[in-house]
């Protein structure tokens, strides 16, 4: 793994020795890089983006001249949704067969990411459906993918997962292993430049949640700890100024930094619960809440559920984000920015639990927790329901 840091805020050390496969290119302006960066991993690019605001926002253009540049011919799948579904993926996927695409770019959100590495390990599979909810071996064949995030919250252009949902069984899962790890994770700063503030705010919290399970999952190490207390300072100094419209060139460094260290922690801690309930969501239809505002509901009522048996752990949290505990600090942060919100207040009611429970998969045992069970997850969200 590298790193070409750009001169800023950000420390070099901060980039130094990441554990995870991606080669990492971070610094402001470096989309400019894509095109000679992608050429050595294939001649025909398919990108894969969402409906409108690559376009509106000039990126795709840019991202689209620099790999024609570089002697690439490049197709845009530019369909992808706020979360991806199997029925996109698929059309993606016959538009690369169809076109002879041999390499992927991700240029968006983590939506658009995920889309692109679900696109790129699915290459092989009739449909992607085959692949929700499986781990991949590391032989499995897949397409080269870079990706350039244009948010700073998701760490996907690190990650090794792909969440996807499933339009047929009504299922979000993951698709991962380390074959869905992007080759190349291109993070320009300013690419988060035009972003609602909205969507920064939700995207900001998503990363300070990979900060907070990078630090209490059992599977957590004193590498992951300083990574996590390391995000988690750098969201407590600049993700309010966000809420103020105070988005700095600085800040937007500092975030993107937040974020690419919480998706090196999802890497090689994993997550929480919190994040098997937020993906559970996704299986009641007519309610595309993004990522990041679905985990801002769960998280008080997790936090304080799961302090007792991590409370060392929670409490240094809390003291990093200037608070005497984690739940304290985050319900701050969650009115400074106008994300403490209810599940009722997003329309979801108590009928809607039995959906969530059915929708539960992936990796229960990396919570503080020492047992998850229905009866915990229910507590959960009914606590999160009108709080």
């Amino acid at each position: 793994m590298t790193a070409d840091p750009h001169p800023g805020t950000v420390d070099l050390a901060d980039l130094a020795d990441l554990p995870v496969p991606t080669r990492v290119v971070f610094g402001r302006g470096t989309l400019d890089r894509l095109g000679p960066l992608a050429a050595p991993l294939g001649g025909h690019a398919l990108l894969v983006c969402g409906r409108t605001a690559m376009r509106r926002t000039g990126v795709l253009d840019r991202a689209v001249g620099s790999l024609t540049a570089a002697g690439l011919a490049v197709t845009v799948f530019d369909r992808i949704g706020a979360n991806p579904r199997s029925d996109e993926i698929d059309e993606a996927l016959a538009l690369a067969r169809a076109s002879g695409c041999d390499l992927v770019v991700g240029l968006g959100g983590g939506s658009a990411i995920d889309a692109a590495k679900a696109v790129a390990v699915a290459d092989g599979a009739d449909t992607v459906r085959e692949l929700i909810g499986r781990t991949l071996p590391r032989s499995a064949g897949a397409l080269p993918v870079v990706a350039v995030p244009t948010t700073a919250g998701s760490g996907s252009e690190v990650t090794q997962g792909a969440i996807v949902t499933d339009v047929v069984r009504g299922f979000k899962s993951g698709i991962r292993g380390e074959a869905v790890a992007p080759r190349i994770a291109l993070v320009d700063p300013d690419l988060t430049d035009r972003l609602p503030a909205a969507v920064a705010l939700e995207s900001g919290f998503d990363a300070l949640a990979h900060a907070v399970e990078g630090a209490v999952a059992r599977r957590a190490t004193a590498r992951s700890r300083a990574y996590s207390h390391r995000a988690l300072a750098l969201i407590r100094d600049h993700l309010p100024g966000l809420a103020r419209g105070a988005a700095t060139p600085e800040a937007r460094e500092a975030m993107a930094l937040a974020a690419l260290l919480g998706g090196v922690n999802v890497t090689t801690v994993s997550t929480c619960l919190p994040h098997r309930l937020q993906q559970a969501m996704g299986a009641v239809p007519g309610n595309p809440l993004s990522h990041g505002r679905g985990l801002a509901l769960l998280y008080p009522a997790w936090l304080r559920s799961a302090r007792p048996f991590a409370d060392e752990a929670f409490d240094a949290i809390g003291d990093t984000l200037g608070h005497r505990d984690a739940a304290t600090a985050v319900d701050a942060l969650l009115a400074r920015t106008g994300l403490g919100t209810s599940l009722t207040e997003q329309g979801y009611t108590e009928r809607d639990i039995d959906t969530f429970v059915a929708g539960l998969s992936g990796n229960l045992e990396n919570d503080p927790h020492p047992e998850v069970d229905t009866e915990l997850v229910r507590s959960l969200y009914r606590a999160s329901l009108a709080r």
